[in-house]
């Protein structure tokens, strides 16, 4: 949630190590999921095609920001890569054993249940 009430939440006292930006860096892709999460929520809860369109591109630049975020963490820190890449893996593998590809994988992921709509 936001921090607004102190002004000076998101000032840093001097350089920060690698550590600390990596610890930094988690925190920020929380909020990047966060705001996803909220984005989504209102995109999900209108009808208003103009509202739908700000919602819906403004939640996936937040995606594109944990992208990015990721990236960063993946320079900054290549052995917390190696993890990334290795939760990868154990999920591929998963699908593969489940007798599904990556691109199976992306019709779940566009398959949707359900509607918050009334009927």
């Amino acid at each position: 949630m936001p921090s607004f009430a102190n002004p000076f939440q998101g000032n840093v006292k001097g350089k920060m190590s690698n550590a600390e930006l990596m610890q930094a860096l988690r925190l920020d892709i929380a909020s990047e999921l966060e705001a996803i999460f909220l984005y989504d929520a209102h995109y999900l809860a209108t009808d208003d095609p103009a509202a739908k369109a700000v919602l819906g591109d403004i939640r996936d630049e937040e995606k594109a920001h944990v992208g990015e975020l990721i990236t960063l963490m993946r320079y900054l820190d290549p052995k917390e890569a190696d993890s990334f890449f290795h939760g990868e893996n154990e999920v591929k593998e998963m699908l593969e054993e489940l007798g599904m590809s990556d691109s199976d994988s992306e019709k779940a992921i566009n398959h949707r249940v359900g509607s918050l709509k009334e009927d």
